[in-house]
């Protein structure tokens, strides 16, 4: 899998493409449309210029697309999503699970801030999308207000992926007790304590240990506000000696994480080392760069403290 496809870019989604496909709307009228398993479909209700409820616009792609056919779907607004959670449709797609065979991508949430802040999206228990689809390959989830996940056991998810500006300590264990034997990308945005992102490095300890992850090749423990102390757990964590890349970048890293990871276990088997939006000196940089010649480490977005304030990349 190239895990270089992903991108932290709230307000688009993959440069006009999700999961390798372009994406397209269902059509009211009676044009053409592409071949249901050549785009991915996205679903949304505008939150300012909807012609329909989102169960409308979802009764339309059900009747004018070949939904047995259907490879990968995006789920945008849900009308007015910073006050109404996602349960509804939730219980829509996965009441309609057996409409939809092929499903293998799914992105749940997927708005641009002009609708809704990232941490103002409400979303609710996801688990019905795991259970419902045992085929699905990637999952991902924006927005962390109210998010939750019990623990599971799916067989065929390879891309895990949550975009928050806060990640709930509860979803973050239930990662860790779920069993993910094909798992190979998973992906954390955990956030500040100020839009509910309260994981603690212990709340990690069951992903790090990797007992649950065999597969895994890419961890990312993003864009959180203790980026330091995960950088330090993650330098003795069992789970990195088998992956390919590892991503801790978003967050508050200084040169205290830095100094954690070129002490910590060998990264030299890395392919890359994402580190962007960071705190770290030009002399902290540059060892780090130094220590990992054949790795591919993204040092860019080098952020200066605000009156020794320092900020996330993603938060409200």
């Amino acid at each position: 899998m190239d895990h270089t496809e992903f991108n932290d870019d709230v307000d688009g989604l993959y440069d006009g493409t999700y999961a390798g496909l372009p994406i397209a709307v269902p059509a009211a009228d009676d044009g053409e449309m592409p071949a249901a398993d050549q785009v991915a479909w996205r679903i949304s209700e505008d939150v300012y210029d909807s012609e329909g409820t989102f169960e409308e616009e979802f009764a339309l792609f059900l009747e004018k697309v070949d939904s047995t056919a259907v490879r990968a779907v995006i789920i945008g607004g849900w009308g007015e999503a910073f006050d109404t959670d996602s349960s509804k449709v939730v219980g829509l797609l996965a009441g309609n699970a057996s409409r939809l065979p092929a499903l293998r991508s799914l992105f749940f949430g997927a708005m641009p801030s002009e609708e809704c802040e990232i941490s103002w999206i409400r979303q609710g228990d996801i688990t019905p999308l795991l259970e419902a689809f045992p085929l699905l390959e990637r999952l991902e989830v924006r927005g962390g207000s109210g998010l939750r996940l019990r623990p599971v056991r799916h067989e065929h998810l390879k891309v895990l992926r949550f975009e928050t500006g806060g990640l709930p300590a509860e979803v973050v264990r239930a990662v860790g007790e779920c069993a993910f034997p094909a798992l190979e990308h998973l992906e954390l945005w955990l956030g500040v304590s100020q839009y509910g992102g309260d994981a603690s490095v212990s709340d990690l300890a069951p992903i790090l240990s990797g007992e649950r992850l065999p597969a895994l090749r890419h961890l990312g423990l993003q864009d959180s506000e203790i980026q330091d102390e995960v950088a330090a757990a993650v330098a003795a964590a069992p789970v990195v000696a088998r992956l390919e890349s590892l991503a801790l970048s978003m967050g508050v890293l200084t040169d205290e994480g830095a100094e954690a990871l070129l002490s910590g276990q060998p990264l030299t088997h890395l392919k890359r080392l994402d580190l962007h939006h960071h705190y770290l000196t030009d002399e902290m940089a540059k060892r780090v760069a130094d220590a990992l010649p054949g790795v591919e480490v993204d040092l860019s977005e080098r952020e200066e403290p605000d009156e020794d304030w320092r900020y996330v990349a993603v938060a409200e």
